[in-house]
C-alpha cells in the first residue's frame, strides 16, 4: 500500500486547536469535513486562514485538510493559519525565515482572563454602596 505524503502542523489561538495536514494536490481546502467557504463565512476569516499559503505562493500546490476544536470561528481561522505555517516549515525549512518575519509562527498568548470570586467578572466589581 502506498504511503500518503503529508505534512502536519498544530495551531492554537485562544481556546481553539487546529490540526492541519498539507497533502500535495490542487489547492482544495477542507475544514472539519466541510468546504472552506462554507465553514469560514466572512472574508476576514478566509483571508486569515489562507494568509500563509498566499504569502509563500503555494496555494495551488497543496490540499489542506484541517480539523478544528474549541473557541470561536475567528480564533479557529487564526489557529488554522498557525497550523498551516508550521506544516509548511516541516515541508520546506527554507520558508521559515520569511514566515517567521511575518510573525506567523508566534503563538498569540492572549487568553480570556478568569472571573474572580467576590466580583461580577474578571475586572468588574459588584456595585458599591456606602449606606
Amino acid at each position: 500500500m502506498a504511503e500518503i505524503v503529508q505534512y502536519y502542523g498544530t495551531g492554537r489561538r485562544k481556546a481553539s486547536v487546529a490540526r492541519v495536514f498539507l497533502r500535495p494536490g490542487s489547492g482544495k481546502f477542507t475544514v472539519n469535513g466541510r468546504a472552506f467557504e462554507e465553514y469560514f463565512v466572512t472574508e476576514q476569516q478566509r483571508a486569515s486562514a489562507r494568509r500563509v499559503l498566499a504569502m509563500t505562493e503555494t496555494t495551488a500546490t497543496f490540499d489542506v485538510l484541517a480539523t478544528v476544536k474549541g473557541g470561536g470561528v475567528s480564533a479557529q481561522a487564526d489557529a488554522v493559519k498557525m497550523g498551516t505555517a508550521r506544516a509548511l516549515v516541516e515541508f520546506n525549512a527554507e520558508l521559515r525565515p520569511s514566515i517567521k518575519a511575518e510573525g506567523l509562527l508566534t503563538r498569540d498568548a492572549r487568553m480570556k482572563e478568569r472571573k474572580k470570586y467576590g466580583q461580577k467578572g474578571a475586572r468588574k466589581r459588584f456595585q458599591f454602596s456606602k449606606r
